[in-house]
């Protein structure tokens, strides 16, 4: 233990005396840190937690990269059929980074009950297809069995469900309008599942079932699917991978990122950065301002001391060390209850959900939260790193102290 070290330990331990200020100027130091770290930690929780919360959303629904034909692209329903013979399916081997690729293929139908009729989006999936993605929304029920022959059974999200007044095993009725509008297809499905992502866009429209259902309608063939869904290790590199497949699938194909195809909902995402930073930069700054007054009311209580240290032979630099340790105690005690505080509040929120929000507006019901180790140790070094930073301009002052004048000083 060296000897500025020891001096600042004792400098937070001796009592001022009775008209020092000193005292309440450190604990409000050390709660404005605690309250900007509390505030730092839960903007960056929160905000990485709703980005990563609504881009699985939209993943699970849709894969991270989807290629179709160039015909399908601005449709909801498949109208082109597309090979399931590629050199990328099962296996896209000719791009690394890619976790999975399922086939699927989407139609328009309506569902009438004996009280409303609602439009919807048939979604046909396939024996390949992941529903890892899906069971974290199913509320009730299981999931279809597509192993076998051809089943009528299927999964609608809750709101459907509501607003078509149907339950667990109901049966409903779909009708698939022929190409030119000649007709219908009749199709009785069996709800055997009910999810709900809390998503509106993908609550409000699709009904997930056999795809077999679709190339029979549509009267293609058992090879013929209406795009693949490409879900890839790392969501970071999706521009970069979604370059990659596009060079990789034949030129008649098209395919399209989950970035590109829902641009305004990214978009918005991209917002919440901007304000967390915004939250970083000013709880930084608050928590700065409130440690050079600490510090300098510090530096004008213990004038006589540093007029002491200077006559004895210390120089300037190690004075200075024995305030920014000084400091540096005060700024990590401010951290440690902010932490505390905050990890706190953010475990009650992750398991509990006790702050809701409207699904409408932000496509979650409740508000999520990231804890993540890494972006907390380094929020935390990087508020002691710039709070001792910017505090070695106060401490300067120091420098100006005469000996003689500091031990005469009352």
């Amino acid at each position: 233990m060296n000897l500025e070290y020891f001096i600042a330990k004792r400098l937070v331990r001796t009592k001022s005396h009775k008209s020092s200020v000193s005292s309440p100027i450190i604990k409000i130091a050390i709660i404005a840190i605690a309250i900007g770290v509390i505030m730092m930690i839960m903007s960056i929780a929160t905000g990485i937690g709703l980005q990563n919360k609504i881009r699985d959303k939209i993943s699970a629904f849709n894969g991270h990269i989807i290629i179709s034909t160039y015909d399908d692209n601005q449709s909801q329903g498949s109208t082109v059929p597309i090979s399931t013979i590629q050199d990328f399916y099962p296996d896209f081997k000719t791009v690394s980074g890619v976790r999975h690729i399922q086939a699927v293929a989407t139609k328009a139908a309506m569902i009438r009950t004996e009280e409303t009729v609602e439009g919807i989006i048939f979604k046909g999936v396939g024996k390949d297809y992941n529903w890892n993605n899906i069971k974290e929304y199913l509320v009730e029920g299981k999931i279809p069995n597509l192993k076998d022959e051809r089943t009528d059974e299927v999964v609608m999200s809750q709101y459907l469900a509501n607003r078509l007044n149907l339950k667990l095993n109901d049966i409903c009725r779909s009708y698939f309008i022929k190409e030119g509008n000649k007709g219908y297809n009749l199709r009785s499905f069996k709800v055997i599942g009910i999810f709900n992502s809390g998503f509106e866009e993908f609550d409000s429209n699709f009904v997930i079932g056999d795809l077999r259902h679709i190339q029979h309608i549509n009267k293609w063939k058992e090879t013929e699917v209406g795009s693949f869904e490409v879900f890839l290790d790392d969501f970071t590199k999706i521009e970069e991978k979604g370059k990659e497949i596009y060079k990789a699938t034949p030129p008649i194909y098209n395919s399209v990122t989950i970035i590109d195809k829902y641009y305004s909902i990214f978009e918005w995402l991209k917002l919440f950065d901007f304000n967390i930073i915004v939250i970083l930069i000013v709880m930084i700054i608050v928590s700065t301002i409130n440690m050079i007054v600490a510090l300098l009311v510090l530096i004008l209580e213990r004038t006589q001391m540093i007029g002491i240290l200077k006559a004895i032979g210390a120089n300037n630099w190690n004075i200075r060390k024995i305030f920014l340790y000084n400091a540096a105690h005060i700024i990590v005690r401010g951290l440690l209850w902010g932490n505390g505080i905050a990890i706190s509040f953010l475990l009650l929120q992750k398991y509990f959900g006790i702050v809701k929000l409207d699904p409408e507006n932000y496509y979650v019901s409740q508000a999520p939260v990231d804890i993540n180790v890494g972006y907390i140790l380094f929020l935390n070094l990087g508020t002691i790193l710039v709070c001792l930073i910017v505090l070695l301009i106060p401490s300067f002052i120091i420098t100006k102290i005469s000996p003689v004048r500091a031990i005469r000083f009352e």
